[in-house]
């Protein structure tokens, strides 16, 4: 990439982690009001109707004619996968537990990328990941006294972490097929049908299935899932695919990380939580990783990827 290129592609990784960490808030909003098949069916719509009001008004466009479905059903499939997963997982678990495990997708990824994309990282790359997923862990860790480890919720979590792995590195292998936006089309049309029809199935069996605008009686409950609808699943999922466009799986997919510390920050600043030491201390490492990854390892490798990658297309 030329210097324009590095700039916009890392400005909008910046903005995915803001977007993303704050999403925390509204989550907390939404949880005293609904259960969680509910706040994911109703992100899910207002995902959906936000793109629908996008390609009506003609600010997106989506044409798949011509081009072969599978491998944009399978990137969504396996994004929908680690939510479906994730939520089931943290049935078992704490959301802390989940935390910790998802820190690791960026090695996840790598190692898949090194694998099946052919990215190779240098030691010093691989040593600035690694910094930066034990900072954060760290940060977790040291924050939390609530950590049982369910061997169910665990499994559950880590086969989580690794489907949104294989996402990531899917949406970089078929970067040259679609485009950001018809990935993320296909994310929120696949996860609104699913989500939906688990809360179809799950209300004519409990009986509740009268509740599924319950919610919507508070308008907090509306605010907070609009913005995890159309902030953290429409733009994050465009904005990560664009990521995944223009760099290598493993730096596109550890700015997830700093969107959890953002998290654990913003919960310090907005909602008057203690701060302490080690936020600081782990913060300044997870950033300081990420910007190692960023600008460390051979340029001229990489580009010597990225040519025999679109060669083996």
């Amino acid at each position: 990439m030329d210097k324009n290129a590095d700039m916009r592609a890392y400005g909008a990784a910046i903005f995915f982690s803001v977007l993303v960490g704050f999403s925390f808030l509204g989550v907390k909003t939404c949880v005293p009001l609904a259960n969680s098949l509910q706040i994911l069916v109703h992100r899910y719509n207002f995902a959906l109707l936000a793109l629908l009001l996008l390609v009506v008004l003609r600010v997106a466009r989506l044409d798949l004619r011509g081009r072969p479905k599978k491998n944009l059903f399978l990137t969504a499939g396996f994004y929908i996968g680690f939510m479906v997963l994730q939520v089931a997982g943290l049935y078992f678990s704490t959301s802390i537990e989940g935390s910790i495990i998802f820190a690791v997708v960026p090695i996840i990824a790598q190692i898949i990328a090194s694998l099946f994309l052919g990215e190779k990282a240098t030691l010093l790359q691989n040593l600035f990941v690694c910094l930066s997923v034990a900072a954060l862990v760290i940060m977790i860790l040291m924050g939390s006294a609530d950590i049982s480890f369910h061997p169910v919720g665990i499994l559950l979590l880590t086969l989580s972490s690794v489907s949104m792995a294989i996402s990531n590195v899917y949406m970089r292998y078929v970067r040259d097929q679609y485009r950001p936006m018809e990935i993320s089309a296909a994310i929120i049309i696949g996860g609104c049908v699913v989500f939906n029809l688990a809360f179809l199935v799950y209300g004519l069996f409990s009986g509740n299935l009268r509740t599924y605008f319950e919610p919507f009686r508070y308008r907090e409950f509306i605010i907070a899932t609009a913005y995890l609808g159309v902030g953290c699943i429409l733009l994050s999922a465009q904005l990560m695919s664009y990521l995944l466009s223009k760099m290598a799986a493993v730096k596109a997919t550890i700015f997830g990380n700093v969107s959890t510390a953002i998290s654990i920050v913003a919960g310090v600043l907005v909602l008057g939580e203690t701060l302490r030491s080690y936020h600081i201390i782990c913060t300044g490492l997870i950033i300081g990783g990420v910007i190692g990854l960023s600008f460390s390892g051979n340029k001229a490798k990489e580009e010597k990827d990225e040519i025999s990658l679109s060669d083996g297309k």
